[in-house]
Protein backbone atom coordinates (compact mmCIF):
# COMPACT_ATOMS: atom_id res chain seq x y z
CA UNK A 1 0.00 0.00 0.00
CA UNK A 2 3.12 2.62 0.92
CA UNK A 3 4.29 2.37 -2.90
CA UNK A 4 0.65 2.86 -4.17
CA UNK A 5 0.75 5.85 -2.16
CA UNK A 6 3.78 7.16 -2.37
CA UNK A 7 3.21 6.76 -6.40
CA UNK A 8 -0.23 8.93 -6.16
CA UNK A 9 1.94 11.68 -4.21
CA UNK A 10 4.27 11.54 -6.77
CA UNK A 11 1.74 12.38 -9.59
CA UNK A 12 0.23 15.19 -6.97
CA UNK A 13 2.87 16.58 -6.98
CA UNK A 14 3.39 16.69 -11.06
CA UNK A 15 -0.09 17.99 -10.77
CA UNK A 16 1.15 20.73 -8.52
CA UNK A 17 4.63 20.88 -10.92
CA UNK A 18 1.81 21.67 -14.30
CA UNK A 19 -0.50 24.20 -12.56
CA UNK A 20 2.66 26.57 -10.71
CA UNK A 21 4.71 25.51 -14.21
CA UNK A 22 1.52 27.16 -16.38
CA UNK A 23 1.68 30.24 -14.08
CA UNK A 24 4.81 31.18 -13.54
CA UNK A 25 5.54 30.68 -17.93
CA UNK A 26 3.08 33.24 -17.93
CA UNK A 27 3.98 36.05 -15.23
CA UNK A 28 5.86 38.11 -17.69
CA UNK A 29 2.71 38.01 -20.05
CA UNK A 30 0.59 39.06 -16.78
CA UNK A 31 3.07 42.01 -16.33
CA UNK A 32 1.92 43.40 -19.67
CA UNK A 33 -1.55 42.30 -19.55
CA UNK A 34 -1.85 39.43 -21.64
CA UNK A 35 -1.79 36.60 -19.39
CA UNK A 36 -3.75 33.80 -20.32
CA UNK A 37 -4.25 30.35 -18.38
CA UNK A 38 -2.55 27.36 -20.86
CA UNK A 39 -3.66 24.26 -20.63
CA UNK A 40 -1.11 22.87 -18.30
CA UNK A 41 -2.55 25.12 -15.96
CA UNK A 42 -6.02 22.99 -16.15
CA UNK A 43 -4.86 19.36 -16.35
CA UNK A 44 -2.53 20.40 -13.47
CA UNK A 45 -5.71 21.22 -11.35
CA UNK A 46 -7.40 18.41 -12.63
CA UNK A 47 -4.41 15.70 -11.93
CA UNK A 48 -4.27 17.39 -8.31
CA UNK A 49 -7.78 16.87 -7.81
CA UNK A 50 -8.37 12.92 -8.75
CA UNK A 51 -5.09 11.88 -6.89
CA UNK A 52 -5.45 14.26 -4.13
CA UNK A 53 -9.19 12.48 -3.68
CA UNK A 54 -7.53 8.99 -4.42
CA UNK A 55 -5.20 9.66 -1.63
CA UNK A 56 -7.01 10.50 1.16
CA UNK A 57 -8.95 7.22 -0.08
CA UNK A 58 -5.85 5.12 -0.02
CA UNK A 59 -4.58 6.40 3.40
CA UNK A 60 -7.94 5.55 4.84
CA UNK A 61 -7.93 2.65 3.38
CA UNK A 62 -4.45 2.02 5.16
CA UNK A 63 -5.67 2.87 9.04
CA UNK A 64 -3.79 6.09 8.84
CA UNK A 65 -4.79 9.70 10.23
CA UNK A 66 -6.38 11.61 7.56
CA UNK A 67 -6.86 15.53 8.87
CA UNK A 68 -10.24 16.19 7.29
CA UNK A 69 -10.43 19.83 8.04
CA UNK A 70 -7.10 20.26 6.03
CA UNK A 71 -8.00 18.28 3.36
CA UNK A 72 -11.58 20.32 3.31
CA UNK A 73 -9.49 23.38 3.10
CA UNK A 74 -7.02 22.31 0.28
CA UNK A 75 -10.14 20.82 -1.84
CA UNK A 76 -12.06 24.38 -1.39
CA UNK A 77 -9.03 26.46 -2.20
CA UNK A 78 -8.43 23.29 -5.77
CA UNK A 79 -12.28 23.53 -6.76
CA UNK A 80 -11.71 27.60 -6.81
CA UNK A 81 -8.58 26.99 -8.60
CA UNK A 82 -10.30 24.95 -11.20
CA UNK A 83 -13.50 26.97 -11.14
CA UNK A 84 -11.33 30.13 -12.56
CA UNK A 85 -9.21 28.22 -14.94
CA UNK A 86 -12.40 25.90 -16.50
CA UNK A 87 -14.18 29.29 -17.04
CA UNK A 88 -11.44 31.22 -18.48
CA UNK A 89 -9.56 29.00 -20.44
CA UNK A 90 -10.76 30.19 -23.74
CA UNK A 91 -10.29 33.82 -23.13
CA UNK A 92 -7.50 35.28 -25.26
CA UNK A 93 -6.29 37.22 -21.74
CA UNK A 94 -7.51 37.43 -18.51
CA UNK A 95 -7.01 40.28 -16.04
CA UNK A 96 -4.15 40.15 -14.34
CA UNK A 97 -5.84 40.21 -10.79
CA UNK A 98 -7.64 36.86 -11.25
CA UNK A 99 -4.36 35.61 -12.66
CA UNK A 100 -2.56 36.83 -9.34
CA UNK A 101 -5.48 34.73 -7.60
CA UNK A 102 -4.77 31.56 -9.22
CA UNK A 103 -1.18 32.14 -8.71
CA UNK A 104 -1.99 32.54 -4.98
CA UNK A 105 -4.20 30.29 -4.07
CA UNK A 106 -1.80 27.80 -5.71
CA UNK A 107 0.69 28.97 -3.62
CA UNK A 108 -1.56 28.37 -0.72
CA UNK A 109 -2.23 25.01 -0.87
CA UNK A 110 1.15 24.02 -1.40
CA UNK A 111 2.23 25.95 1.78
CA UNK A 112 -1.19 24.41 3.47
CA UNK A 113 0.13 20.83 2.66
CA UNK A 114 3.43 21.43 3.89
CA UNK A 115 3.07 23.25 6.75
CA UNK A 116 -0.10 22.39 8.66
CA UNK A 117 0.65 19.40 10.72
Amino acid sequence: MDVLIHLFVGLHIIGIAALLGGFFTQMKAMGQGTARFVPAMLHGALTMLVTGVILVGLNQADDQSVDNIKIGVKLALLIVILGLVYVKRDEETVDKRLFGVVGLLTVANVFIAVLWT
